[in-house]
């Protein structure tokens, strides 16, 4: 996610430059480590051992998600602290004493896939009432502090989880081991970051069965909206997604649109085949909360 923050800041105005040449002299001090969380975690059973039950977040997204007229699924967070968070951190801890090593691929994918969804509501009901993720910050230190003061803030580098004994963070869930492991570019239509311009956070959990079909709908809903794509003036805007990750749908703007005129209606469809480039990129920040949906 923290690609994401990176790319955003880019279309700060000069002014900001100077913070963020701060965070990066101060980022270039931290000696850098092996990541070893993507072989921790690439082990899986080649059976049936251990199956997930996933039944209370379905029950809680479906309790608190609604789906709006305009395509994008909000979440009531104010109803969801006030009844339900103490049940969202009990699922939560739920799945941090699971093993992943027991489970299937499936299940695996299904079991990160709801930790980090889950997990990103509980941090936003712990910090609500807040406009943005982005003004979330955890154990965030200096340089968490000067990236937040300039509008790149995030919980998304603190560790929040810990599974199987390893502290993890959001990123390390989403970097680490959904995109390195799975190598399925769905993987960003799944992981909701709590924003306008994320793919939509599906009103049901994914589990081993359904994950093909949830994939595919959330592609399908995020490319059909103006969210993911639009046509402007003659050419293309995408969702700025499609250029923090661009490598895992092809590397290029031209792999991008083929990506997405196969989950396309027919009225986008033959736009985006018939585009041989993508003019510019966004992305809105703004909390996905059904409060503020008639505001917007």
């Amino acid at each position: 996610m923290m690609q994401r923050v990176a790319s955003h800041v880019r279309a700060l105005n000069p002014i900001t430059l100077a913070p963020l040449a701060a965070v990066a002299a101060i980022a270039l001090t931290v000696p850098a480590t092996a990541n070893d969380v993507t072989e921790r975690f690439r082990p899986a059973a080649t059976e049936v051992d251990l199956a997930v039950a996933h039944d209370t977040w379905d029950a809680l997204l479906k309790k608190h998600v609604v789906a709006g007229e305009d395509g994008l699924n909000r979440v009531r967070y104010q109803a969801f602290k006030d009844s339900d968070h103490t049940t969202l951190k009990a699922y939560v801890q739920s799945l941090e004493r699971v093993k992943p090593a027991k489970l299937t691929r499936p299940e695996q994918f299904a079991f990160w896939v709801n930790l980090y969804n889950a997990k990103t509501i509980d941090i936003i009901l712990d910090n609500y009432p807040v406009k943005t993720i982005r003004d979330i910050a955890i154990n965030e230190g200096l340089v968490g502090f000067l990236k937040r003061s300039v509008g790149a803030g995030g919980p998304w580098k603190a560790k929040v989880v810990t599974v199987d004994g390893e502290a993890l963070s959001l990123d390390n869930i989403e970097h680490d081991i959904l995109r390195p492991i799975f190598k399925d570019p769905r993987v960003h239509y799944a992981v909701n970051c709590a924003s306008i311009g994320c793919p939509n956070l599906q009103r049901t959990a994914f589990t081993a069965a359904n994950q093909d079909a949830l994939l595919d709908k959330g592609a399908r809903d995020f490319i059909n909206s103006s969210r993911g794509f639009r046509f402007v003036d003659g050419g293309v805007w995408a969702s700025s997604i499609y250029d923090w990750f661009k490598v895992d749908f092809g590397d290029t703007n031209r792999s991008v649109l083929a990506h997405a005129a196969k989950y396309a209606n027919a009225e986008r469809a033959p736009k985006l085949s018939g585009a041989t480039d993508i003019a510019s990129f966004g992305y809105d920040w703004r909390l996905n909360d059904a409060v503020s949906a008639k505001t917007e």
